[in-house]
């Protein structure tokens, strides 16, 4: 008689144990990983989180400002060659 052996790892012999427990069991493990994963998480302080959002908003004018630079600087340079070409 062949007898059959089950691994208990996560390979394709694990999912014959993981159809008994079904969903249920699947989800209490995600969940019970999860929390583990989150008690390692380091959250940063108010005072990193409020200089780093400072950071991001004057980032983010000087890139406004430095785009509009550029797109005046196309703009007139299009103005350029439609009146050098088109109105000659």
């Amino acid at each position: 008689m062949k007898t059959v052996t089950v691994d208990t790892d996560d390979s394709f012999g694990g999912r014959a144990r993981d159809s008994v427990t079904g969903w249920w069991g699947r989800s209490r493990r995600f969940l019970a990983e999860v929390r583990n994963e989150m008690g390692r998480v380091t959250w940063p302080s108010q005072k990193e989180v409020y200089a780093t959002t400072i950071v991001v908003i004057l980032f983010s004018v000087a890139m406004g400002i430095y785009l509009w630079g550029v797109d005046q600087i196309l703009e007139s340079g299009r103005q350029w060659i439609y009146r050098y070409f088109v109105g000659a």
